[in-house]
């Protein structure tokens, strides 16, 4: 696993956390500032942005409603299950791809709001640098 990935199961780490991303920033920030030299962070920095950028539109709006988006799918496997108990085989197929969709839609939205988090980190530790 490289700096990269850790540095991303830091930031999700935090997301579990119920705190304010100020808070979730600072507890962040040691983390980045003492693995990362100045270059190494600017390098991160671009492949963040170009992760968050490659799927603006609807990647934006996974990241900030990931719920919303997946309610419709998470309603259309609760249907599968009924029609799967009343006898329709084909509602079993309908559940298994509803939570599939679901559960896809909601671990790409936790991973985009997990990369925002360690970007808005390193802008902010970015930032810190220049007033100190």
């Amino acid at each position: 696993m490289d700096l990269k990935d850790q540095l991303l199961r830091a930031a999700e780490d935090e997301l579990t956390e119920y705190s304010t991303d100020l808070r979730k920033i600072e507890k962040l920030r040691p983390k980045i500032a003492f693995r990362l030299n100045l270059s190494e962070r600017q390098m991160l920095k671009e492949q963040l942005l170009a992760e968050l950028t490659a799927n603006a539109p609807w990647g934006r709006i996974i990241e900030n409603q990931r719920q919303a988006v997946a309610l419709p799918f998470w309603g259309l496997s609760g249907l599968g299950l009924l029609l799967g108990f009343l006898g329709s085989f084909w509602g079993w197929g309908i559940a298994g791809l509803g939570v599939w969709a679901a559960f896809s839609i909601q671990r790409w939205g936790w991973q985009l709001q997990a990369r925002r988090l360690l970007l808005n980190t390193i802008e902010d530790v970015e930032r810190r640098g220049r007033t100190d």
